[in-house]
């Protein structure tokens, strides 16, 4: 009869492998990363990444969630519902007033709030008129303000159309009436005629046009607010004080994301239309808008700090912002340091 010891030495072989193969594949796992993102041209190098795979190459599983503003993401955020933010800038700040520890570890695009004015009010800036006085000739003639749709109070939308109104164009308050909505309400207000004005983005921007040639561009992302911050990477303080190898991928992603953008964009379309396009935009859109003049991308957070300080100053002056609130522990470059270095 055969002795089991051979037999159980191979079994007690197995097991130990088994063991101490389990660490090793513990560390190879991906790790999770719940991102939520806000529909527009400037997330674009996120998209980019995750299309190209990039993500999942550098051991993260990303998921989406999309939202229409960026304080609706920050209540996800504080909830523990995402790990990391992909939106305008703006929101962070107030975050931060309310003990909600997010980081910037990135940007994504710079300047991308232009406004439009629709068809009633477009001619009014024609032929050089102020774009005060243009306000004021169309009250006159309409008995009523203009009325603008932009993203709600403390979000970066909202925060450089009232910048433009009132600091920039010197508009009378009297003369134009800002209007909260979403994004894609704001979309369809402006083709509807339901508003005649709108702060919008790229790909909207690209959208709206294409729709009805009458909707004018009136002033771009520079005059609204110069050197404006746009959308950005936060990330949930625990979760990067958890996760820093991940970060620093997920950044040296976003770079890889960036180059594509600026060096072939027709490649890096097909991920953005495939994260925008919902079925109604197609790739010629997206391309076009991906070249737009509102499509500035930028990955390193240094480039915005200051420009970020200007904005929160100006929030405070708006009541989007209860008071200025040192920066210090809102941006870490230190992650995009870390990936340009490699």
């Amino acid at each position: 009869m055969r002795s089991p010891l051979p037999v159980l030495a191979t079994l007690l072989t197995a097991f130990v492998g088994l063991v101490l193969a389990a660490p090793a594949q513990a560390q190879t796992a991906p790790i999770p990363m719940r991102i939520g993102v806000i529909p527009v041209i400037g997330a674009s190098p996120i998209f980019v990444a995750n299309g190209e795979g990039w993500l999942k190459e550098a051991g993260l599983a990303p998921s989406f969630t999309t939202f229409e503003s960026g304080p609706n993401m920050i209540q996800a955020l504080a909830s523990g519902t995402i790990d990391v933010y992909v939106a305008g800038v703006a929101p962070l700040a107030v975050a931060r007033t309310k003990n909600i520890d997010v980081r910037v570890v990135a940007s994504t695009a710079v300047e991308e709030m232009v406004f439009v004015a629709g068809p009633k009010l477009a001619p009014f800036f024609a032929n050089g008129a102020s774009k005060a006085e243009a306000f004021a000739q169309f009250k006159a003639k309409e008995g009523r303000p203009a009325r603008l749709a932009t993203q709600p109070l403390g979000s970066v939308p909202n925060t450089t159309l009232q910048h433009w109104l009132w600091q920039v164009a010197k508009a009378d308050k009297a003369n134009a009436e800002v209007v909260s909505m979403g994004i894609d309400a704001t979309q369809q207000a402006i083709l509807a005629g339901a508003v005649d004005g709108a702060s919008i983005r790229e790909p909207a921007l690209t959208i709206v046009q294409g729709r009805n040639p009458a909707i004018t561009l009136i002033a771009n992302g520079a005059e609204m607010f110069p050197d404006q911050p746009g959308t950005v990477v936060g990330v949930y303080g625990a979760y990067a004080d958890r996760n820093p190898g991940a970060v620093e991928s997920l950044v040296r992603s976003l770079i890889r994301a960036d180059t594509l953008l600026k060096s072939d964009s027709a490649k890096a379309a097909p991920h953005v239309l495939a994260a925008l396009g919902k079925g109604i935009v197609d790739l010629a859109t997206i391309q076009k808008a991906l070249t737009s003049p509102a499509a500035k991308f930028t990955v390193d957070p240094r480039a915005i700090i200051v420009a970020t300080k200007a904005m929160q100053a100006y929030q405070v002056s708006i009541g989007a912002l209860e008071k200025d609130v040192p920066l210090d522990g809102l941006f870490d470059s230190r992650y995009y340091e870390k990936a340009i270095a490699r």
